[in-house]
């Protein structure tokens, strides 16, 4: 991953939203922990109303709106997105609920230094409507990726996965709730081992200093 020139600072993030900002929430949070090596230092929307926008305002976490709908194309919006991020000065980026795809001309900008979560164990069901999908394959586990972002849809190098049972009489809605829950927990510490320096690229994956056994990065729920 790029240098983040990690010292006695925290890694200032950027979080990108598209609505209420739920994994946002568990962000914050961890980043207010003693001894974290994250703090969130600005929020950014694309929508009009996004409930994130509230959450980082309650915290005093620097916060705006980027509506793309007032740009005329992608890349103008993309490009304006840039430049506010550089003016912040933020070095790592979290899409957490933004529903935009971005381009490869803005990942390559910030190559190896933007998350996403998704919510089904990649790469099983990339896309929308995971959990619908999830419990028509019939599968028995279902979960969450945490992963560095590369420009094709939900693709790119795991860092932490979280799995959940899927029961037998599962609703979509009682599953989403139990994946979320344990996204809750996987996107925290993804963001901690990146931001520490612990987690690098290495052979086109990621690997974790002192984390030998892969289990280590696998957050069970038992729903």
């Amino acid at each position: 991953m790029v240098d983040l020139d990690l010292g006695a600072s925290r890694t200032s993030v950027a979080v990108l939203v598209s609505g209420r900002g739920s994994n946002l929430g568990a962000l914050i949070k961890a980043g207010e922990k003693p001894g974290s090596s994250f703090e969130i230092g600005l929020v950014i929307a694309n929508r009009p109303g996004a409930g994130g926008l509230d959450l980082a305002e309650a915290a005093g976490i620097p916060n705006l709106l980027i509506d793309h709908k007032a740009f005329d194309g992608r890349e103008a919006f993309e490009q304006a997105l840039d430049q506010k991020l550089n003016e912040a000065g933020v070095r790592l980026v979290c899409l957490a609920g933004f529903m935009r795809v971005l381009s490869t001309w803005f990942v390559k900008c910030w190559q190896d230094r933007i998350l996403n979560i998704h919510p089904s164990l990649l790469p099983a069901f990339k896309g929308l409507d995971t959990h619908a999908r999830a419990l028509a394959a019939g599968v028995r586990v279902h979960g969450c990726t945490v992963h560095i972002v590369r420009p094709e849809l939900d693709d790119g190098p795991i860092i932490v996965q979280g799995t959940v049972p899927v029961l037998q009489d599962d609703t979509e809605d009682a599953l989403a709730a139990r994946v979320l829950d344990v996204e809750h927990k996987c996107y925290p510490l993804a963001l901690e081992l990146v931001a520490s320096g612990r987690a690098r690229m290495a052979g086109g994956r990621v690997r974790v200093e002192g984390i030998d056994d892969p289990s280590g990065l696998l957050i069970h729920s038992g729903g």
